[in-house]
This record gives structure tokens, C-alpha cells and sequence, in this order.
């Protein structure tokens, strides 16, 4: 791997360590600063519906301008993002700190794009490798994002009015997207791609069988992964397990949903990009498995929630793979935007709903709503394979 991605690397861990420590306070500042306490998981939601429309902006910026200057302006949103939600927790208002998670949500967003970037400076027989390897910066965050805010939570003490546990922590965050600003003035990326004056319409773009083949496998993956992962904790203290075994658990899977990424491009290039979203599909498929049929234990839930993660990693770098090779150059903007504003559409969606399908139907029932989207993608992902096999022996 080129300098270039080592530093896109480095950018991913220090965005991605923002919204590990973000995941890790936000409902417990949501529970202290709502009145209602049903709504303190608005904040994380109205966070994932920014990630979501982020797309949107970092196209057209991606598109006029550059990668640079879109990925400052996530750097940007994202120290706005901390210093309102700061703000919030200074004046005890939990409007502001909603308010706070828009900002937030779209530098998280713009930095998704990232990987794509990673895509576009190696080489084409290294792009699998580029895109995993970039993801894997989230093992670096998954450490230090709870680190910074374990470390840092009570610095501040409270006035005697309002609680400001975790003000210190929001305003030390905003020290990660500058030092990513800085990071980025060193990496050298493609030019815009030129604007012609013949557009290919979009329905004729997303009507390719391979973009809609990698965006399956992205939300699949990627609406699956947050479904079963929201409410993982729920269910732990339904079992009787204190705050911190969740904690180890949700550790542990965000380790194993990036890890992987240091060989996950590897595996694409051996196996190829189509085996590997299917070996991702049957692994999550593997994880519903493991929490309906054992008994509710610390093991069964770390076992489950490793598999999950793994399962993320698979589907999701080999969905970022396969729309690599859906559009021409000219066309990466438009098509990238287009696919992270589903991907995490869905994200968002599966945010709000999965709580609300837990509390209705169950913990069983929740992992089985699972297998229906997975059987899709795969069965999507092998007619894929088979059509592109197909082709190739056409050609010889």
C-alpha cells in the first residue's frame, strides 16, 4: 500500500474514534438531559439520519471541488458537531444537544467517503486491499474513542445545578478532525473528475446489475449489523448483565467488524469479490444462529456479536468493492454519493426501528427479521457471479 492510504488510514481512525466515543455517551447524556426518557436515543438517531444525508453535500463538493476540501468541510462539521454538543451539556438543554447530532452526523458522513478515496489513489489490482485497509482504521478508533472517554468524563465537575460529566470529553474531541485537517494537506488524490456535457441519465447508472448487487450487499450488511447491534445491550441488562460486560461486548465486535479489514482485500483478491460477500452473508446468518439457540450468557453474546462484526466487514468491503467497478470515472461521485445515502438511510432506519422491534416482538424475533434480507443478497450476489462468469467465458 502507497503512502497515500497509510495517511487515509490514519484519517478513518481519527473520525471513526469521534463516533466511538459518541456511541458510547450519547444515550447516557440523552437519559440525563431528556424529560421524556423514552427519547434519549434521538440524539444517536437524528446523528444517523446525518450520517445519511451527508452524502448529498459531499457530492457536489467531491464533484466541484475536489476530495480535499469536502473531506475539511467533514472536519469542520465534526468540530462543530462536539463543541454544540459541549454546549448542550454546559446549559443542561436537550434540544441543543439534538440539535448538536446534525453537525455531527455529517462529518461522520463526509469521512464515510474516505474509503472511496483509498480506491481512486491505488492501483486497480490493489483497490480491495485499499478500500479494507482504510476501514481498518476503525479498530484504531474502536480503542481509543472509549479511551478518551474513559479518561476524560469527569474532568469537569458539576456545578451543583448541572450535570457536566462528559463536557470535558466533547471539548477534547474536536482535537481528532483537526489533526485529520492537518493529515490531509499530505495526501494527494485524483483531481474532480471533468464535468462533460453528456451525462449519462442516473436511472440508466443505478439500473447496472452491479451497482445494485454492491448496494444489496452494503445495506444488507450494513442494516443487519446496527439491527441486531442496538439492541444487544437492551437485551444484556434484560439478562442481568451490569453496563460494563455490554461494554466488553460492543468492544469486542467493533474490533471484529474492523479488524479483518488488514486481510480482508487479500481474501477478495484470492477468492474473489463475489465468495466474500457470500462467506459475509452466511457468517451474520451464523450470528442469529448463535443468539436463538444457546443460552443467554456472556459467552453467547461475545461469540454472536464477534460473528456479526465479521460478517459487516465482509459484506460491506466487498459491496464497496463491487460498485468500484460500476461506473467510469467521470460517473464515481454521483454513483458513490448515490450508494452511501441508502446504505445509511438504512442505517438510520434500523437505529429507530430496532428498538421498537425488540420492545414489540422479542429478542428471538429481532434476530429472525434478520434472515429474509440476508437470503436476498445472496441469492442476488450468486446470480451476479454467475452472470459475470458467464460473460468471461463468452470472451475466450
Amino acid at each position: 500500500m502507497n503512502r497515500n492510504v497509510w495517511l487515509l488510514f490514519a484519517c478513518q481512525a481519527l473520525m471513526n474514534a469521534v463516533m466511538a466515543g459518541q456511541v458510547v455517551m450519547a444515550s447516557l447524556v440523552g437519559h440525563a438531559l431528556a424529560v421524556d426518557k423514552a427519547l434519549n436515543t434521538l440524539p444517536m438517531g437524528i446523528q444517523m439520519v446525518g450520517v445519511m444525508t451527508a452524502s448529498i453535500p459531499a457530492g457536489i463538493i467531491f464533484a466541484r471541488l475536489g476530495r480535499k476540501p469536502g473531506f475539511w468541510l467533514g472536519c469542520a462539521l465534526s468540530i462543530l458537531g462536539s463543541l454544540s454538543f459541549a454546549l448542550a451539556i454546559w446549559r443542561g438543554d436537550f434540544m441543543l444537544y439534538c440539535f448538536a447530532a446534525l453537525p455531527a452526523g455529517l462529518g461522520f458522513g463526509i469521512s464515510q467517503h474516505l474509503r472511496f478515496a483509498a480506491a481512486e489513489v491505488a492501483a486497480p489490482e490493489a483497490r480491495a486491499r485499499a478500500i479494507s485497509l482504510v476501514l481498518a482504521g476503525g479498530v484504531v478508533a474502536a480503542l481509543i474513542g472509549p479511551e478518551i472517554v474513559k479518561r476524560t468524563n469527569g474532568l469537569i465537575a458539576a456545578d451543583g445545578v448541572t450535570d457536566l460529566r462528559f463536557l470535558a470529553t466533547y471539548l477534547c474531541l474536536p482535537v481528532l478532525p483537526t489533526l485529520t485537517a492537518i493529515l490531509l494537506l499530505f495526501i494527494r488524490v485524483p483531481p474532480p473528475p471533468e464535468r462533460r456535457r453528456v451525462v449519462v441519465p442516473f436511472r440508466a447508472i443505478i439500473a447496472r446489475p452491479s451497482f445494485i448487487t454492491a448496494v444489496v450487499a452494503a445495506v444488507v450488511g450494513y442494516g443487519t449489523m446496527n439491527l441486531v447491534m442496538a439492541s444487544t445491550p437492551l437485551q444484556m441488562l434484560l439478562c442481568g448483565f451490569g453496563v460494563g460486560a455490554s461494554a466488553d461486548v460492543i468492544r469486542a465486535h467493533s474490533i471484529a467488524m474492523f479488524l479483518p479489514g488488514f486481510v480482508t482485500g487479500r481474501i477478495i483478491q484470492r477468492f474473489g469479490v463475489h465468495q466474500v460477500i457470500c462467506a459475509g452473508a452466511l457468517i451474520t446468518a451464523l450470528c442469529v444462529a448463535v443468539n436463538i439457540a444457546y443460552a443467554p450468557v456472556l459467552g453467547t453474546f461475545m461469540a454472536a456479536l464477534i460473528l456479526l462484526g465479521i460478517g459487516w466487514n465482509f459484506m460491506f468491503v466487498g459491496g464497496t468493492t463491487l460498485l468500484s467497478t460500476a461506473y467510469e470515472s467521470h460517473e464515481r461521485v454521483r454513483v458513490q454519493a448515490t450508494n452511501d445515502f441508502i446504505v445509511f438511510g438504512t442505517v438510520a432506519l434500523t437505529a429507530f426501528g430496532s428498538g421498537a422491534i425488540h420492545a414489540t416482538f422479542g429478542w428471538d424475533a429481532l434476530n429472525l427479521s434478520v434472515l429474509p434480507p440476508v437470503v436476498v443478497a445472496l441469492v442476488l450476489v450468486a446470480w451476479h457471479w454467475a452472470a459475470r462468469a458467464r460473460v468471461a467465458a463468452a470472451t475466450v
